[in-house]
């Protein structure tokens, strides 16, 4: 087919949505260039395009139903489950970790952009004696998952069309820190293209090239499949899928007592959350509505709501989302047959764009949406599903603000980790001093009990510390 005869193709599948503008600059472009664009266009499914845009003033009544809103089904820190037992959920996720049923997925699409940081986010060098990456930092928890309870424990990996090449590299150059090749399947999301707000026209970033954005973690089901990655925790019988984000070096992964909770409530989809220390803080909040657990942004929380007490005197929306999930395979084989099981969001962005005349323009106001998934809309759908409370100073440090910008910078989610750590120390009898930053690798100790049997007794500790496996070798390195 020569260059005419597919510009006429595209044409003709473009044209019933008035979208054919993007061919503007066709007969100026190279071979390839126009091989990009083509491909670009043909990967669209126009049809569903249109119809998100038709129903874009549809949108949920947040005040109705916050208004309806209480509490979700939780296992709570601060009380005993009269069903459940802490004690039997842990011995019922132990059991289950050690017949190898359980996977984990980092979703790590984003890009170390707001820190200052020129690579994919995974890369970022947070560990605070170390400077471990956080990528090395999570896989190591999942390396140190299997060997306690004897078993392989498969990681998947989302990113983006922008991090994918830099991700991929980074494990390759680091012999994915531990985990066999086999082990681990790193794959890339979905895109999604930007429309003008006000002529919902798609717009262009280059001449060859949409302006396309990832897809939303929400993407993962529709990656998992395009990828391959389900059909192989079919084929490795998987039961379980332990999902965190790329920014959290705290996250407990696989923890077997969240697990045995699952588990035992019957549950399709568990979700961790942490107690609010504000009504208005800004989390998502995990609530019930209608019977369906689901989750409201604070954005969407009117104030009403937000400061809402039960009898007790305490928040009634308390539960604060911080995307630490675990579903089961089945139900994600299930909402994976329904390609609208996750609905799109539309948010007004700033996107910079390519005008008739193939001038760059920079919006100095938002002028474009965007459309994104978000893995949550799946609470609902789930059987059973439950909410398991945390505590955020043990197991949540997000990295997302940039150096020197307070909370959820390098700087204090290093405190965080040195606080933690310490903390583990000292329940292992030893004495740290005043001041000192400790970091302990997951492939020396999981936590504190672990801890123990590796340290000497009395151990005291007084000047920057890490505490290492010697890799090949594992000894201690003290």
């Amino acid at each position: 087919m020569n260059a005419n005869e597919k510009k006429q193709q595209l044409l003709d599948r473009l044209k019933p949505y008035g979208q054919e503008h993007v061919l503007r600059f066709w007969d100026q472009l190279s071979d390839e260039g126009r091989q990009r664009l083509a491909r670009q266009i043909e990967q669209l499914d126009l049809a569903q395009l249109d119809a998100i845009l038709r129903c874009e003033q549809v949108s949920e009544d947040w005040a109705a139903l916050a208004q309806r809103a209480c509490g979700p089904p939780a296992f709570r820190l601060d009380r005993e489950d009269e069903r459940i037992s802490r004690q039997q959920a842990r011995q019922r996720g132990e059991q289950e970790l050690r017949t190898g049923c359980l996977g984990v997925v980092i979703v790590a699409g984003g890009q170390g952009t707001r820190l200052g940081f020129d690579a994919p986010k995974g890369l970022f060098p947070i560990g605070p004696v170390s400077e471990a990456s956080l990528f090395q930092i999570l896989v190591e928890k999942v390396v140190a998952l299997g060997r306690r309870y004897g078993v392989r424990v498969p990681l998947y990996v989302m990113t983006s069309p922008a991090t994918h090449r830099a991700t991929v590299d980074f494990f390759a150059d680091h012999d994915c820190f531990g985990l066999p090749g086999e082990s681990v399947r790193i794959f890339s999301q979905g895109t999604m293209p930007a429309v003008d707000a006000r002529t919902h026209r798609l717009l262009l970033a280059e001449k060859d090239s949409l302006a396309l954005s990832p897809d939303g973690h929400g993407g993962l089901v529709a990656a998992l499949v395009r990828s391959g990655a389900l059909e192989d925790m079919q084929r490795r019988g998987l039961k379980h899928l332990f999902y965190m984000q790329v920014d959290n070096p705290l996250v407990e992964v696989g923890e077997p007592t969240f697990l045995g909770y699952h588990i035992l409530s019957g549950s399709e989809l568990s979700t961790q959350v942490k107690a609010k220390t504000d009504p208005e803080e800004k989390v998502g909040n995990v609530v019930s509505v209608d019977g369906h657990v689901r989750i409201i942004e604070y954005s969407d929380l009117p104030a009403e709501a937000a400061c809402r007490c039960d009898a007790r005197g305490e928040l009634e929306l308390w539960a604060g989302n911080i995307a630490v999930h675990l579903f089961d395979v089945d139900f994600l084989n299930r909402v994976a047959d329904d390609p609208e099981s996750l609905p799109f969001h539309l948010a007004r962005k700033k996107v910079p764009y390519l005008d008739e005349q193939g001038r760059r323009v920079e919006p100095s106001e938002p002028n474009a949406i965007k459309f994104e998934r978000f893995i949550f809309d799946l609470l609902p759908m789930a059987q059973q599903a439950i909410v398991v409370e945390v505590d955020p100073r043990r197991v949540f440090a997000p990295l997302k603000n940039a150096p020197g910008s307070g909370q959820w910078s390098p700087e204090t989610v290093r405190q965080q980790m040195i606080e933690l750590h310490t903390e583990w120390l000292r329940e292992a009898g030893a004495t740290v001093d005043p001041g000192v930053a400790v970091e302990i690798s997951p492939l020396f100790a999981l936590d504190a009990e672990q801890l123990r049997e590796r340290i000497p007794a009395k151990l005291r500790v007084c000047q920057p510390m890490y505490f290492a496996e010697v890799t090949g070798r594992g000894k201690p390195n003290v």
